[in-house]
Parts: C-alpha cells; sequence; structure tokens
C-alpha cells in the first residue's frame, strides 16, 4: 500500500525528514543534551576501529538495529540517496564488527568474550540478533540488496545450528529472535528458521526449567535476576496451556505474536486457540483505554485482572507497539474487526503517545494521571514522567515508534482468493492480486470526520469479489453507499461485505459515527469507580491543566452534559467541550461540611496530545455526576 493519508503522511513525513535524522545523531552521540547512547560507538569497537569500553544497556545493539528496520522502511516509501548511504555504512560497519563463525553481538565481543551464550534470561543475545535479523530482512524487501541479509543470515544460521532438538537448549529470556526467524523464513523460504523459532516457543515451559538449569552452571548474574519468578519470562506453563497474560508486558506479547503467526503458517489449531484466550485475557481484563499494557513499574509487567491504576500505570511504549503486531498476526489468522479495532486503538493512543508531535522527546511510560510535585518525584511515581525526555539509557521505545510507523502500510489491509479487507482507515492506493489484480484508493478526513471513499479499479471489469470494509464496534451506527445508492452490506465480525461484479472507477462510501461519546469501566477496575472518559472515534481523550485549571481531581462531569466537538488550532486536533463543575472545599484537612460546587467549562483534547504543551496535570478519567 502507498499511504497518502491527511492524518498518517504528515507524521511519516516528520519521521522521514527528521525524526530518523535526529535518532542517528543520538545514537552517534552528537546531540549534548540527550541521554548518552554509545550504540554505534560499540560497533567500532568491536570492529577494532576504535578504542574504549562497551557503554550502555546489554541489548544496547537493539536500538541501532530498530533505527536500520525504520529507515529501510522510509527508503521503501521514498528513495533517499542519503539515507541510504548512511543504512549501507552502518551496516558495513556491522559486518566487519560481525565475528567469523557468524556471532554478532558487541557487548560480549568488546566486554565479556568468555561469556557468551552463558547467560540467554538476562543477557539479550538472541534479541538484539532477532531485531538485527528484522532489520536486514526490511532492508533487502526495501532494496533488494543483500548484504546486509547475507550478515544476519550468517548469525541466524549460527544460531539455528546451536538451539534445537539433539543439539544445546536454550530458550530466550526476551523474546523476539521468534519472530525474526519466522520472517528470514517467509524471505528466504528456509525452513530451518522457521523450526527454530518453533523450538523456541515449544521449548518454553518445559520441566525442568531451562532457565534454573542455566543459572545452576554458572557462578555470575547481569541484573540479578533469578529464575525463581517464572511468570516474568513467560516460562511457567508450556505456551499452548498458558491462558493468563503474565510477567514482562513486552515479552509477552512479543512471543504472542510468534505463536500467532506460526500457528497460522503450520495450521496449529491448539496453538491459535492458545492466542485468541490470551487475547481476550489482554483486552477484556488487563489493558488500559488507551491500549496500554503492563500495568505496574515492577519489572514492567502485567499483573492481575482489573488492577489498572491510573497514576502509577506503566503501559511501556513498546508494549502498545508489540498489541500492533499481535492484533495483525490474529488478523491474517482470523479476519475479525475485535483485533482491527484494537490495533486501530493502539495506533492512535499508546503508541502515539510516545513521541511528542516535533518527533524530538519520547515517553517510555504513558501513563493516564500525572499529577504535579507528585508524578516524576515521589516514590512510587518517579517513572511517571510529566514530560517526554529527548533520550533513554534504555532507549527500546523511540526507535520502536518510528520502525512501526514507517511500515503502517503493512496494516491497513489483507486479502485472501476472492475478498479484499480493509482494516484501517488509512488514505491512499493498494494493488491487490484478487480477481486478476485490482487497485483501490481509499481518501478520508479520518479520525476528525465520519466518511470513508474508496473507489474500485479492477484490471477487468465485470470482475467478481467482496470489498470487507471494517466497521469499528464502537460506532452506533454506519451506513455504506455504493456509486449514490445506498448498499444493504452483508455485516459479520466486525465486517461490512460488499460483494459483487465491479466495473472500473466504481465509488464506495462508508459512513460510520465518529461523534463524543461516554466510556465506563467495569466496576471490578476500583482505580476508575465512578469515573468517566471520553472517546471520539477512535481517539480517547484526557484533560489537561492548562485547559482546566490546577487540581483535576475535583472536576466532575455530569452525565446529563452534552459533549461538543470544537478545534483547537494549538494542537492541530479536535477536542471535545463539556460543562461542568468544580468541587471546592475550606483550608481544613477535614470538615462537617460539603464541597462547595463551581460551573466550569472543561475541555478535553486527545491523548496523544498531551504534555505538548506548557507542563501540568492530566487525567483520562473523572468523576461523574448524575
Amino acid at each position: 500500500m502507498k499511504i497518502n493519508d491527511n492524518f498518517w503522511t504528515p507524521i511519516q513525513n516528520l519521521m522521514m525528514n527528521d525524526v530518523l535524522k535526529y535518532q542517528a545523531d543520538i545514537l552517534e552521540d552528537k546531540i549534548p543534551e540527550a541521554e548518552k547512547s554509545h550504540a554505534v560507538q560499540n560497533f567500532k569497537i568491536a570492529a577494532g576501529e576504535a578504542e574504549g569500553e562497551f557503554y550502555g544497556m546489554v541489548f544496547q545493539d537493539s536500538d541501532v538495529a530498530k533505527w536500520l528496520e525504520a529507515a529501510a522502511y522510509a527508503i521503501g516509501i521514498k528513495p533517499d540517496k542519503e539515507l541510504e548511504q548512511k543504512i549501507d555504512d552502518l551496516i558495513d560497519l556491522i559486518g566487519r564488527a560481525q565475528e567469523p563463525d557468524g556471532y554478532l553481538n558487541t557487548y560480549f565481543s568488546v566486554k565479556e568474550p568468555q561469556r557468551k551464550w552463558q547467560n540467554l534470561l538476562e543477557c539479550h543475545e538472541l534479541y538484539c540478533a532477532g531485531h538485527m535479523i528484522e532489520a536486514a530482512a526490511a532492508y533487502y524487501e526495501a532494496t533488494g540488496k543483500e548484504k546486509f541479509l547475507k550478515i544476519m543470515r550468517r548469525n541466524a544460521d549460527l544460531i539455528c545450528s546451536r538451539f534445537g532438538e539433539k543439539k544445546i537448549r536454550g530458550i530466550p529470556g526476551h523474546q523476539e529472535i521468534e519472530l525474526a526467524l519466522f520472517r528470514l523464513f517467509k524471505v528466504t523460504g528456509e525452513e530451518k528458521y522457521l523450526k527454530t523459532a518453533q523450538y523456541f516457543l515449544n521449548e518454553r515451559g518445559k520441566e525442568p526449567s531451562y532457565f534454573e538449569e542455566e543459572l545452576a552452571s554458572r557462578n555470575w548474574n547481569h541484573w540479578g535476576v533469578t529464575s525463581e519468578n517464572r511468570e516474568y519470562a513467560q516460562n511457567h506453563k508450556p505456551v499452548r496451556k498458558q491462558t493468563e497474560a503474565v510477567g514482562h508486558s513486552v515479552r509477552a506479547v512479543y512471543m504472542y505474536t510468534a505463536m500467532a503467526a506460526v500457528a497460522r503458517e503450520t495450521n496449529d489449531e491448539e496453538l491459535l486457540t492458545s492466542c485468541k484466550t490470551l487475547w481476550d485475557n489482554i483486552v477484556n481484563k488487563r489493558m488500559y483505554i488507551t491500549g496500554g499494557i503492563g500495568s505496574t513499574h515492577h519489572m514492567e509487567s502485567f499483573t492481575i485482572d482489573y488492577d489498572l491504576p491510573n497514576d502509577t500505570a506503566y503501559a511501556e511504549t513498546c508494549a502498545s507497539v508489540a498489541m500492533v503486531f499481535f492484533a495483525r498476526r490474529m488478523l491474517e489468522a482470523e479476519p475479525n474487526g475485535k483485533y482491527a479495532d484494537i490495533m486501530e486503538l493502539e495506533l492512535y493512543n499508546g503508541v502515539l503517545s510516545g513521541m511528542q508531535l516535533d518527533g524530538k522527546n519520547f515517553f517510555y511510560v504513558n501513563p493516564l494521571e500525572v499529577v504535579q510535585g507528585v508524578s516524576g518525584e515521589l516514590y512510587g511515581y518517579k517513572h511517571v514522567l510529566p514530560r517526554r525526555p529527548k533520550w533513554y539509557g534504555c532507549a527500546c521505545c523511540p526507535p520502536n515508534v518510528a520502525r512501526l510507523i514507517m511500515s503502517l502500510n503493512n496494516y491497513a489491509w489483507s486479502e485472501n482468493e476472492n475478498c479484499a479487507f480493509n482494516h484501517l482507515y488509512m488514505g491512499g492506493s493498494v494493488e491487490l492480486n484478487l480477481a486478476g489484480g485490482v487497485r483501490i484508493e481509499c481518501t478520508s478526513g479520518y479520525p476528525w470526520e465520519n466518511s470513508i471513499h474508496y473507489s474500485v479499479y479492477p484490471k477487468s471489469n465485470g470482475a467478481e469479489f467482496t470489498l470487507a470494509v471494517r466497521v469499528p464496534a464502537w460506532s452506533r451506527e454506519y451506513s455504506v453507499n455504493i456509486n449514490g445508492e445506498p448498499f444493504a452490506a452483508d455485516f459479520k465480525d466486525g465486517y461490512a461485505y460488499i460483494t459483487r461484479r465491479w466495473n472500473t472507477a466504481e465509488k464506495i462510501i462508508l459512513t460510520i459515527c465518529v461523534e463524543p461519546r461516554r466510556v465506563y469501566a467495569n466496576t471490578k477496575v476500583r482505580a476508575n469507580a465512578g469515573c468517566i472518559a471520553i472517546m471520539r472515534g477512535p481517539l480517547v481523550y484526557c484533560f489537561e491543566e492548562c485547559d482546566n485549571g490546577e487540581d483535576l481531581s475535583a472536576l466532575r462531569l455530569p452525565r446529563s452534559s452534552p459533549l461538543v466537538s470544537e478545534e483547537t488550532e494549538n494542537l492541530n486536533v479536535i477536542s471535545v467541550k463539556a460543562e461542568g463543575f468544580r468541587t471546592e472545599s475550606g483550608s481544613e484537612l477535614y470538615s462537617d461540611t460539603p464541597p462547595v460546587k463551581k460551573d466550569v467549562s472543561l475541555r478535553a483534547v486527545p491523548y496523544f496530545s498531551w504534555g505538548n504543551r506548557e507542563q501540568g496535570g492530566m487525567r483520562v478519567w473523572l468523576l461523574e455526576e448524575n
């Protein structure tokens, strides 16, 4: 698909014109006010081209890999000789840093070469390899150049020769290699990559625990992570027996994504059933309204059902990126609007909130409530920052956002033998193979406007096939119009199916409801008792102090107050206004006198846009007055 969209194209242009260059400069330590990265320098040291010590996280290589993947997608969208040369120079450096047997990891090459492969639980060799493999596959697909792919095939071949049935036992502490090997299988057709991905999935949760065996075989550790908390690394049960999302949220959902991909490829119904069970547990019991997952900063993990605190939420940006990956693979296995709805929710909320509108600052943690003087300052709240930093020592999220946004063309459409599925309303054109070939153009003002326009151009008039367009579960009503006439589409699993013989340039209009609406949490979510949130279309809204004054916890929104859409020029978004009131009390800590109500006008802005003006408090959920 070629994206030409009023909402997403400016963001992709920002990525290509500013963000990728900015992130590349950070990786080379050219932005003095940003936290040091040293990631590129590590490769120079590993290649013997610079003096010094390894610096950064044990997985520092993955920052370079994710940037390379994002840059590869950018080249595929718009050729850029300068960017392509920068990529090629980095690839050459990576090749020079690679060891003769195919091993590639600057931490162990530079700092602890005697400890390779001894601590898969903590040290992320397979994780870094996975991200680099994905980058190589992306660059090959974008340019046809094979050098990077050959470098990473040597690395993957080493991994496949080492780990597997009747070989050395092992599984990654942080899942990612499974996704990468599956992708390498799809690019090359080499079955060994698929089989090794299957091995890493199937070995997880087996007895005796691999991580316990590993810990017993060495007398050192890196982080101090033990093998006792088996849920942390999703090693507590075999993957087909897991029914609840537990442990580190990013690791978990990367694994679920790989499970879904392998299940579809191998027709493994038992594995796919596990994916469906885990999906339902996340979406229905362990996910924030923004799509954020991982409700505790302690080990960046899931907790228990309905435990979704707002002011201490973790909701790592990478976890929302992972949910987009998971949703896409579930859609490939089973076209169902519930997966596309969540994919959309994540993109417009949980992912976009991770980046400043100018692309120069980033959130790792995405809270649903920020309190001035508390968030980012007090114990237990230090992870909840009120402003996006320029970079992080652990910088997994910024390049992860970049690689997802630059690859959005892979998420909007899919097809089978006789049906084209439109999952996301992104403007642009797509070339499909069904019915001898068809081009479909999409235009819309989404998410601000409610109509999506399609023009269908089959290669031969009278071609018969089905166009299935998603109807979001949140839309109160919808209609389909073809060539100016109402059309009664067949509705199934969140899609309106339009089956007909198509002539060239036929016009379809899907109209949905994007008016503001109130959303209530399950009563078991104690943090949101008596509260209301506002959504408009796929967008979650929030209240900032710069619009509503200090002490947002004193605001109340009456149930009878109309929600009104209004443009907000300083953010270039549509905001939602409502009449409410503020409660005010005297100076006493406790009193027999109830608070006084003062009428106020309330304004909510899209959650992704918060924190782009003056610093202040923020809330997604407000108390509702009957």
